[in-house]
């Protein structure tokens, strides 16, 4: 999951060792790597998407992401990306700005041999302004709930998704689409709350 385009590479990245010595792991749910158990560094803010929301998750994207472009803007952990990557994507873009995070990512790429996954160790806000338009056919985002960032985040974000595209946000609390101007013309496909964590998964509206 995420916090901000650096705090959530800070708490998502992988690695360290949780309290009691124990490693902090995170468990590929479906696709080719399934049920392979990834390091996930001990950060402060860093908190991966639980296993049974990237499940219903999934579940709602048709479980198979053949040949799709996705972008998983605040990476983290990466828990989104390489699943998405497990489940067939021809390219993830994973966005970190933490190093030790970044770092993590693509030791967990290279163990994977996952050539599909671009791990870009970088400001979330500054690459999003800079990618083409219409360029992810899913887009992840997962910023730290702390910031007060969302609607920048989401102004950012809605021009990269592709027509027929799908746009994933986490947060922490409901998304209000009338009260979000970037999300003008988009509805919620289907949504949950999981603990503190909103999701929803948006798709823009029918023209016709």
């Amino acid at each position: 999951m995420t916090r901000s385009s650096s705090s959530r590479a800070s708490s998502r990245a992988g690695g360290a060792q949780a309290a009691g010595g124990k490693p902090h792991a995170i468990r590929i749910i479906g696709g080719d790597w399934k049920r392979t158990p990834l390091p996930v560094l001990d950060l402060d803010g860093l908190r991966p998407t639980p296993d049974r929301v990237r499940e219903t998750l999934f579940n709602w994207l048709g479980q198979r992401l053949d040949g799709q472009r996705c972008l998983d803007l605040f990476a983290g952990s990466g828990a989104l990306g390489f699943e998405a990557a497990s489940r067939g994507a021809a390219r993830v873009l994973m966005v970190e700005r933490n190093a030790r995070a970044a770092q993590q990512l693509r030791a967990n790429q290279a163990r994977l041999e996952a050539r599909q996954i671009e791990v870009a160790e970088a400001d979330a806000l500054r690459l999003a302004a800079n990618l083409a338009p219409a360029s992810f056919d899913v887009v992840f985002l997962d910023p730290p709930f702390g910031d007060d960032q969302l609607d920048r985040v989401l102004e950012l974000a809605v021009p990269l998704v592709a027509v027929d595209g799908f746009l994933y946000v986490e947060s922490g609390r409901a998304l209000d689409l009338t009260q979000t101007p970037a999300l003008e013309g988009w509805s919620v496909a289907r949504q949950g709350k999981a603990g503190a964590v909103h999701y929803h998964l948006l798709h823009r509206e029918n023209e016709e």
